[in-house]
This record gives C-alpha cells, sequence and structure tokens, in this order.
C-alpha cells in the first residue's frame, strides 16, 4: 500500500508537459510504413450517418469523384461559383 501512494504521490508531483511515470516509452520505435502515406494520403473522418451509407473507402471515392464532376460541370456553366 505504501508503495502505491509514493507512486501517487510522485505522480502528482509532475508537470503540465511532463510524462507520467507509468508510461514507459523505452521499447518504442519509428513507424516503418509512415514514409509510404507522407504526402499522399488525406485522412477525412466522416460521421457516424455518412459512413453508414458506404461499404468501404473505395464507394466514398467513386461518390466524392461524382460530385467532383457535378460541381466541375455546373461551375463550368456559371463561373466560379455555385
Amino acid at each position: 500500500m505504501k508503495k502505491n501512494l509514493r507512486k501517487l504521490a510522485k505522480a502528482s508531483q509532475t508537470g503540465v508537459d511532463d510524462i507520467l511515470p507509468e508510461y514507459d516509452f523505452s521499447h518504442a520505435r519509428r513507424n516503418p510504413y509512415a514514409s509510404r502515406y507522407k504526402g499522399r494520403v488525406s485522412v477525412v473522418a466522416l460521421d457516424p450517418d455518412v459512413a453508414a451509407v458506404f461499404r468501404n473507402p473505395g464507394e466514398v471515392n467513386a461518390a466524392l469523384r461524382a460530385l467532383a464532376q457535378i460541381i466541375h460541370k455546373h461551375r463550368g456553366r456559371r463561373g466560379t461559383s455555385l
């Protein structure tokens, strides 16, 4: 019990930007796949109701491409504003 109290006392002394003692990054390593995605992927969070409509990311991309094509055609006729 005394050991746990000492840990709590030590943890309460840490500053706002300090890492708590229970977080151990001594065995951490860099992500070996990060370079594959650098500059090529944009992550967009969909609301749950929108995500429920699509079965996979390919369907989302197809729908967005179709919408982009419609917007492009619409802007071409009316100028740059929607």
